[in-house]
């Protein structure tokens, strides 16, 4: 089991209930195939840096998660089935970047 971080962009024309669902839907998935979630963040709405589909800004969302290699793989075909999605990144995460991620998590429910 490795630690990953995935983070993806939702299409802007989406409502905010159908946003929840989708990432509800997901963070299932990936539970249903054995990771454990560590944390989850909504970034909003940002402005990409290029337009992508035609479309100038997008929902950017982050999991972080203890997973198989192999729920990655049905991951991303998942993704890239469903139109909701412009784009999206899973890395793993060695441990320098598992410390940073605790730190930054850390910082960030300080500042609420």
């Amino acid at each position: 089991m490795n630690h990953y971080e995935t983070v993806f962009i939702l299409n802007p024309v989406l409502s905010e209930e159908q946003i929840k669902e989708t990432v509800k839907k997901y963070e299932g998935f990936l539970v249903d195939k054995g990771a454990k979630m560590i944390s989850k963040e909504d970034w909003g709405l940002r402005k990409l840096a290029y337009p992508i589909q035609n479309k100038k800004s997008g929902f950017y969302h982050l999991f972080e998660y203890v997973a198989d290699g192999n729920a990655i793989n049905a991951l991303e075909v998942e993704f890239r089935r469903d139109e909701r999605f412009m784009r999206y990144l899973t890395v793993k995460l060695d441990k320098h970047a598992v410390a940073w991620a605790e730190k930054r998590r850390k910082r960030d429910k300080e500042k609420a």
